[in-house]
């Protein structure tokens, strides 16, 4: 299955389809010949001829080979059909020999042509050719002869190379077509098909640039290695030395390799871009993948790479980079430049450079001598910490394994367990040794128990066990009063107002309160778990979104000056849900991506921002993105067992489902999301909204008794809880849909028309519109059709002011079935009614909707009275074809 390429096959289809031929080019694994084998297997499937070379690099000096796999394909009937002369030439290709050169040379390159055209006669011909730069030259002119010569559209070929070269294998016109590397969700899609959990997945496209080969072979463990320097082989010498400048350090630029004494580097750049081997925008050069610059780096001899930092020492514009270069030129201990070293990250950390800072410190640490055993272990434990708040995973992991391994005090081991624990992102449920031996190593001192118990929080509430989770908040919450440590107590008061509010507990405002009035600093990286987040989520949960969006932009202008980190991700998620629920649909989009990017490239659960996508995706964007990013959240969430997201995820689809007409689907969705929160205790309403899309879902079902009675439930948590107006307004929505398709079309209008009168108060014009969506289906209910197009007319024009694209057209639709008239009959009522009149028995209508005998009786009974009718013959009168309208 090819992922991320339906947009290439489909222009190498239209260019076919028309005649003519397709040239492919991209690096070796990007998919190439996956490409092409899809398009042979369709040609073959429509009954083409397909003639498939695949030449390989050693066949590039033997004359004819090419060509002579290729007469082998042809049918024996079209050589047959040639004259003697020709004949006796392909048959000398077809024994391996090459042919005699006796005759015309014309005559000779006019056989391939013939041959074809032949072929042409009985079906259409597509030439496959991959890999054309290994074709040999012979092969390759008489091949480009016959596409010159190519005697009508129905031959046509495709051919495969690196380089955006050999396209006179095709004959005209001729589509050039480069092969991209797959984005991160389809990258990611690929590679989960191959048991590999999301979050690898999605972390492996940084490594491999989005090249499949590269990002299969690391997720296997394989020696991906070998692969680059195979790439690295095909280059001149001069450009290898060029670019082992580049690879050698963080952010290379040709002037940079200019002022190191490259003088061709200009020259030397255009030929790796053009091989693929890097990306060359302007200034800054990119390795693709960056595993390439890596074997370039680690393949020279010491000496020459010595060699190369100081002719880049040299060229630093920098003095932290030129002193960076000059400690790499020499793996002794130095006292002098370590020191040096960690000056430079503290300069570094103090203007948000936290990846440097982490780089620094560890090659600091590499260069210390033994007497500077304390001064190594500090310098190890900060860099841990700084490369997970830069987003550097692989150094973070490095510096905290480092320490672990040395004869380091409990303090520090507990630092260095906390940046692991850190690192395991939402799969917090995977850590118990780790937090076992970390409270080992606390033991009484509360400044090392809080961070630890406060973690110890997170891990209980993602998987779901509140009562845990606030016995471990308040542990940590005390732990941290007694060290003097405020930014962690307020951590954890903000943790246990969360679980208050998930348990459905008033206590949650004082406690959220306690936590705004201590003095806490929490640092960028850390925003998402503090008091102020904590109180913007809970304004987004109580539909005050004004108040909610300006404390998160205050926030993001904090979390932006790393530019990476998770509490970048949180604010920027939140950002896009509170867009989405104020009407501003494309605003919540962008917001949703940035978020997903900034997530995939910092290495973290993809879970949260794939439901923030799938949020943004059923306002804005289209239904099926929305299932799709809210499917892989919930295989996200699965494999890290975060409980939180889970549900989530689970709502979003099961809007999706149900949006997308597959009710049943969709219920059984909502349904587990239920069953999940009964589990876990959960019980405000407020925060996953699922209770008013289930009912909706239930209703169209014929389950009116159970969808009642979920809407009475969550009125009765809603009362007790005190929650603000909207959800009322999102319960009436639901319940005017009960009514409505139960035949109680009045009370339904009644119902939805105050729903969009209480959000238009709220100014959250996509839920207005929903709820004027549902009166206008109503008054069609009860046949007031001109009530009807107002209703869902001011429902259109709603959604198209907030861009809700999705919306838009499912109300378009709508609003063209107010021109056929229903009866007044339920989704439900029309689906039994349609059934009826197609033959189908009571029983196999209960069987096909999963009703019960007994209520598709009571519904056809419901039925007759409001056609008028006494008995299933008199019904089937009444309902001719034209005059019923099946539910779409």
């Amino acid at each position: 299955m090819l992922y991320g390429r339906d947009e290439l096959l489909a222009a190498i289809d239209d260019r076919l389809s028309a005649g003519g031929g397709v040239a492919l080019h991209g690096p070796p694994g990007i998919g190439r010949s996956a490409l092409l084998d899809t398009v042979a297997e369709l040609a073959a499937a429509r009954g083409e001829l397909v003639l498939r070379l695949r030449p390989a690099r050693g066949e590039r000096s033997l004359g004819y080979a090419g060509a002579a796999d290729l007469v082998r394909q042809v049918p024996a009937d079209a050589v047959a059909a040639l004259a003697p002369a020709p004949r006796h030439w392909l048959a000398a290709l077809r024994q391996g020999r090459p042919p005699r050169t006796g005759g015309p040379a014309l005559a000779r390159r006019l056989v391939l042509p013939e041959l074809l055209a032949r072929c042409a006669r009985t079906s259409p011909v597509l030439l496959v050719v991959d890999d054309a730069q290994w074709l040999d030259p012979p092969s390759a002119e008489l091949i480009a002869f016959a596409m010159r010569r190519r005697p009508g559209p129905r031959i046509r070929a495709i051919i495969a190379t690196r380089a955006a070269t050999s396209v006179r294998l095709c004959p005209a016109p001729i589509a050039v077509l480069g092969v991209p590397p797959l984005e991160p969700d389809d990258l990611t899609a690929l590679l989960e098909d191959r048991g590999l959990p999301c979050r690898i997945a999605s972390r492996l496209h940084r490594a491999s640039a989005g090249n499949p080969r590269v990002a299969l072979a690391l997720s296997r463990g394989e020696d991906a290695a070998g692969w680059a320097a195979e790439r690295l082989d095909e280059l001149p010498e001069e450009t290898k030395k060029t670019l082992l400048l580049a690879a050698l350090t963080p952010a290379p630029t040709a002037s940079l390799l200019l002022r190191a004494g490259r003088d061709d580097a200009i020259r030397d750049l255009r030929l790796a871009a053009a091989a693929g081997v890097i990306a060359h925008h302007g200034e800054r050069i990119r390795f693709t993948p960056p595993l390439i610059g890596t074997v370039l780096a680690e393949q020279v001899r010491a000496a020459d790479r010595a060699a190369a930092h100081a002719l880049l020492s040299r060229a630093a514009v920098d003095p932290v980079e030129a002193l960076r270069h000059r400690c790499l030129r020499t793996h002794e201990p130095d006292a002098g430049a370590a020191r040096d070293l960690a000056a430079a990250a503290r300069r570094c950390a103090q203007r948000g450079a936290d990846r440097t800072a982490a780089e620094l410190l560890l090659l600091a640490a590499a260069r210390c001598p033994h007497e500077m055993a304390a001064e190594r272990l500090d310098w190890l434990v900060t860099a841990a910490r700084s490369a997970l708040t830069g987003g550097a995973r692989e150094l973070a992991e490095r510096a905290a394994r480092a320490v672990l391994g040395a004869d380091a005090p409990p303090w520090a081991r507990v630092q260095a367990r906390l940046v692991l624990i850190d690192l395991a992102g939402q799969d917090l449920a995977g850590m118990g040794e780790m937090f076992a031996a970390a409270l080992a190593e606390a033991g009484a001192d509360p400044a090392l128990l809080a961070p630890v118990r406060l973690r110890l929080t997170w891990q209980a509430f993602l998987t779901g066990d509140a009562d845990r989770a606030a016995v471990e908040a308040r542990a940590a919450e005390r732990a941290a009063r007694r060290a003097g440590d405020p930014t962690t107590e307020a951590m954890a008061l903000s943790a246990l107002a969360q679980i208050h509010r998930t348990r459905g507990e008033p206590v949650w405002r004082a406690t959220l309160d306690r936590a705004l009035a201590l003095p806490a600093a929490p640092g960028p990286d850390w925003l998402h778990y503090g008091p102020q987040y904590t109180a913007a989520r809970f304004a987004l949960f109580d539909d005050r979104l004004d108040e909610a969006r300006a404390r998160l932009l205050t926030l993001l202008a904090v979390a932006e000056h790393g530019r990476i980190g998770e509490a970048r991700v949180e604010v920027l998620r939140s950002l896009s849900e509170v867009a989405t629920r104020a009407g501003r649909c494309q605003e919540a989009l962008r917001y949703a991506h940035r978020a997903a990017r900034a997530a995939q490239e910092a290495g973290l659960s993809p879970g949260p921002t794939w439901y923030t996508a799938a949020v943004a995706e059923l306002a804005g964007g289209s239904l099926a993105a929305a299932a799709g990013f809210a499917r892989r959240g919930i295989r996200a969430s699965e494999q890290e067992r975060d409980g939180l997201y889970l549900r989530r995820n689970l709502h979003a689809l099961g809007q999706a489902e149900l949006r997308a007409g597959d009710t049943r689907a969709g219920v059984a969705t909502l349904r587990r999301l239920r069953d999940l929160e009964a589990e876990t205790g959960s019980a405000d309403p407020m925060i996953v909204r699922w209770h008013a899309d289930l009912a909706a879902g239930l209703a169209a079902l014929g389950e009116h008794a159970e969808a009642t009675a979920t809407l009475s439930h969550a009125r009765a948590v809603a009362q007790r809880l005190g929650a603000v107006p909207a959800l009322a307004g999102y319960l009436d929505r639901a319940a005017a849909i009960v009514e409505s398709e139960s035949g109680r079309a009045d009370d339904a209008v009644q119902l939805s028309t105050a729903a969009a009168a209480l959000f238009a108060n709220l100014r959250q014009p996509v839920e207005q519109a929903h709820a004027l969506l549902v009166a206008g289906g109503a008054e069609r209910r009860r046949r007031r059709y001109a009530a009807a197009r107002v209703a869902i007319g001011a429902a259109l024009a709603l959604f198209l002011a907030a861009d809700a694209r999705p919306w838009a057209e499912e109300t378009e639709r709508a609003l063209i079935r107010t021109e056929t008239p229903d009866q007044g009959l339920t989704a439900t009522e029309l689906r039994i009614a349609t059934m009826i009149r197609d033959g189908a028995s009571n029983r196999e209508i209960a069987a096909r909707l999963y009703l019960s005998v007994k209520t598709v009786e009571a519904t056809l009974t419901r039925v007759y009275r409001k056609l008028g009718v006494r008995s299933r013959t008199q019904l089937l009168s009444r309902l001719a074809v034209s005059e019923i309208t099946a539910p779409d």
